[in-house]
């Protein structure tokens, strides 16, 4: 309903998709990253919209899903997480893929728009609980253009995993580039 306007938007910003999801793939873990702005969000939703991506949902703070916008997050595919306690996330989101035929799960995997040292790893342990691939994204900032990375499937060597994955973002600037991942 509002990807002409993403559509325009996108556009006018100078925006470009540079890759793409595979068109055959049902279920994958969408990493995007750096997070270092609220505009990313925004971004991320005319992405998915500019994409027809509309099996794609997320992961947000479950402050976000609190009256009087909560239910505004979730129309739009949100699921709240609560940071604050241990809730067992990567069993409730594998879960979700054993019983999505398509579904897609998109996720920061700084996990804040803070600077950190390193990603978290529960993006890449959901992918392995789900047996289903990661396909890194950046929102390049600079260059104005959404880089889809090649389908990463997680191996028995996590150090090594990530080390890759934090390859391909690091190259990437952000809205903020002093946050990004080093």
């Amino acid at each position: 309903m509002l990807r002409p306007l993403y559509l325009m938007l996108f556009n006018l910003a100078g925006w470009k998709v540079n890759g793409q999801f595979p068109p055959g793939l049902k279920q994958y873990i969408v990493a995007v990253a750096p997070h270092t702005s609220n505009w990313d969000f925004l971004l991320g939703l005319a992405v998915r919209s500019v994409l027809r991506m509309q099996n794609a949902r997320f992961l947000g703070k479950s402050s976000l899903f609190k009256p009087p916008l909560g239910w505004l997050f979730r129309s739009m595919g949100g699921y709240p997480v609560d940071r604050s306690k241990h809730n067992d996330l990567v069993e409730f989101a594998a879960g979700i893929f054993k019983t999505e035929e398509h579904f897609i799960l998109a996720i920061a995997p700084e996990g804040t728009r803070k600077k950190v040292a390193k990603l978290r790893t529960g993006f890449y342990y959901i992918a392995r609980k789900a047996g289903v691939p990661i396909i890194p994204v950046g929102f390049d900032y600079q260059r104005r253009e959404v880089i889809i990375g090649e389908p990463f499937y997680p191996s028995d060597n996590v150090q090594q995993d990530i080390d890759v994955l934090t390859l391909f973002f690091s190259a990437i600037k952000g809205k903020n580039p002093e946050l990004g991942i080093s």
